[in-house]
């Protein structure tokens, strides 16, 4: 099963989701007039929250999203990358981000245009909404929207809550000498406790975790660059100079699509950032905001912190720091290696710290994920508290499981969820124009 497993991811979503990524990035550049790129002015001041209607803030439901990236897909995805695709992932990891911005546009806009509304006139939302409305309701769109929702509840499983309390367990095991168990114990009590209280339960901790951090990591990290210039140039141009090496022995297109650099830059992107894959439009079909491009624009935003700014910061103290860094397997260790050989034993703690917030502010939000998924399947209140308990034990089961089989099965669940994600943004593109020309257009309304 996991060679198999191993063997789609490879062979198959390795070169054919990041070129799907990138063919489908510049279709909608080319179809919305590259707006985000030629009217950077319009983007920023769209993002001036107007506080209509019910639901959570802009901001609010930008925060969930980013609790939702922010963490190990900045720390342990970029080692991850660098240590199976080279320096040269981080350059495939900045292409994505660019044609992702554009993707996460789109993504958000389809759901603000088909978001639900409750009896009390809260909004909420998924991409399976969109998925099944693009078909006019009909059984293959109902039928492809379970089929979306159902990977993302496998998602939100292993790589929304496995994966993230593996990390942090592994961090504060290695960092603080905490046995893995006690940290699995303690998310899955906190994550049952916290989704009990529903999303504003977990957009309480969403809010406050995320901006702190998110300043704390960076400033380690200007740190390290401001300490370490001409190594910080240097490790700019590894990142280009590897960027586009073949395998040996496999040249021309093949070599091109079966490069370890493009599979696994592209792929942590995607982890990084979520753009494409259809995770995010949850997180802000919740927003009060009642213009689809203008809160769509929180998407460009996310994409570029996560991975533009943080994720190429944290390439870039892993590579001036690699010869520091762990090279024994654990990514979350090697990011904490590069952290402590540049900046000494206290970075270490902090970073293991990042990590253990991080960690459990993606929980929470990809068990948010999870439970508009398992919604979106059945409406029946028993079948969001059996996910919530499933969830709990699968945090606590996290702690103490090897993370490669997790990391592969994740790939492959994200993999398949963005090849149909990206097709039905194809099918839905002139709503998308019509939103961002009634927006940005000459002619604003």
């Amino acid at each position: 099963m996991g060679k198999a497993v191993s063997f789609l991811n490879e062979y198959i979503f390795g070169a054919g989701v990041p070129v799907m990524l990138i063919l489908t990035g510049i279709f909608f550049c080319v179809k919305l007039r590259f707006f985000h790129f030629l009217h950077p002015i319009k983007v920023i001041r769209a993002l001036k929250p107007d506080g209509a209607g019910k639901g959570v803030s802009s901001l609010g439901a930008m925060t969930l999203a980013l609790a939702g990236t922010l963490g190990v897909g900045n720390m342990v995805g970029v080692a991850s990358a660098i240590a199976l695709g080279g320096f040269g992932s981080i350059f495939w990891m900045w292409v994505s981000a660019l044609v992702a911005m554009v993707l996460k546009y789109s993504e958000i806009v389809l759901v603000m245009r088909h978001r639900r509304y409750d009896s009390d006139g809260m909004p909420y939302g998924a991409a399976p909404y969109y998925i099944s409305d693009a078909f006019g309701g009909k059984l293959f769109g109902r039928i492809l929207a379970c089929v979306f929702a159902a990977l993302c509840v496998f998602n939100a499983v292993s790589m929304g809550g496995m994966i993230q309390v593996n990390a942090a367990a592994n961090a504060m095991n290695g960092v603080f000498g905490v046995p893995p168990i006690v940290i699995g114990v303690a998310f899955a009590v906190i994550t049952l406790w916290t989704s009990l209280r529903g999303r504003d339960g977990i957009l309480s901790v969403t809010e406050k975790l995320v901006p702190f951090m998110t300043v704390g990591f960076l400033v380690l990290s200007v740190a390290v660059i401001c300490i370490y210039p001409r190594r910080t140039l240097e490790a700019f141009s590894l990142i280009f100079k590897n960027a586009f090496t073949l395998r040996s022995g496999v040249g021309g297109v093949m070599g091109f699509l079966l490069s370890s650099a493009l599979r696994y830059g592209t792929m942590r992107g995607i982890l990084s950032n979520e753009a494409g894959c259809g995770t995010a439009p949850a997180a802000h079909a919740v927003s009060s905001c009642k213009i689809p491009a203008k809160q769509g624009t929180w998407g460009i935003f996310e994409v570029f912190v996560d991975t533009i700014v943080l994720c190429t910061l944290t390439a870039i103290v892993i590579i001036v720091g690699f010869d520091g860094a762990s090279q024994s397997g654990d990514f979350m260790m090697m990011t904490v290696g590069a952290y402590t050989s540049l900046l000494g034993g206290f970075s270490g703690y902090f970073i293991a710290g990042a990590v253990l917030l991080f960690g459990l502010a993606t929980v929470l939000c990809w068990a948010h994920y999870g439970i508009v998924s398992v919604n979106f399947i059945s409406r029946r209140r028993c079948s969001k508290w059996i996910f919530v308990a499933i969830y709990s034990i699968s945090v606590c089961l996290g702690s103490v499981l090897s993370s490669d089989i997790i990391w592969e099965s994740a790939d492959l669940s994200l993999g398949i969820m963005t090849v149909i994600n990206l097709a039905v943004l194809i099918i839905m593109s002139r709503e998308i124009k019509e939103e961002t020309e009634l927006y940005f257009g000459k002619r604003k309304k």
